[in-house]
């Protein structure tokens, strides 16, 4: 199958078609390139961020996925689904949701972890559809800062909970008794290069 133009959509079935190494995202009917792959350091603060959130979970029914696709809009059938994303991090409370290759309606939280290349789609595009689609937390990391912005969902529209940095502790909004102390996120061994 042919790679799609930037100003064409295509389904989620018609995405499926198409070479394992590319990755797409469609946002409001416009395709977003997914490649390259991203950065070490954001890599290891992904790992970092998915660790402190699945040893929380391991006892709990929510599950912790890492670039996984999801459609916002819940729909099940393929080849109705026009657009879909493919966050960093994402919780999922409700287990229908889950899919065997997707996500299919709005996860509890996404963390999205920037890149130059992605900077004001997480910041703006994204951050407004997650916003319209329900997502309750939303988590916008900056590795070159080393900075987490979080959005708490408040009768439907996200509000600025907090930009967090050096040994900060996040209080993660979805639970209770979650918190995330941000020294093990950007850990010194990261190389900052990366």
């Amino acid at each position: 199958m042919a790679l799609p133009q930037e100003n064409n959509s295509i389904t989620y079935a018609e995405y499926l078609k198409l070479d394992e190494d590319i990755q797409y995202e469609v946002i409001d009917g416009q395709i977003f390139n997914m490649s390259p792959s991203p950065s070490v350091k954001h890599q290891a603060i992904a790992m970092e961020i998915s660790t402190e959130f699945n040893i929380y979970l391991r006892s709990k029914s929510c599950r912790v996925l890492a670039e996984i696709d999801v459609c916002l809009c819940g729909e099940k059938d393929n080849s109705k689904v026009k657009e879909w994303v493919n966050p960093d991090i994402v919780i999922v409370c409700d287990k229908n949701k889950i899919n065997k290759n997707r996500i299919a309606g709005a996860p509890d939280l996404i963390v999205e972890i920037l890149l130059k290349s992605t900077a004001k789609t997480d910041r703006m595009i994204k951050f407004n559809r997650y916003q319209r689609a329900g997502v309750k937390e939303y988590w916008i990391v900056d590795p070159a800062h080393e900075t987490i912005d979080v959005y708490i969902l408040e009768s439907e529209f996200y509000k600025h909970d907090g930009t967090y940095a050096n040994d900060e502790v996040i209080e993660v909004n979805i639970f209770d008794d979650l918190t995330v102390n941000l020294k093990n996120i950007f850990r010194e061994e990261i190389d900052p290069l990366y």
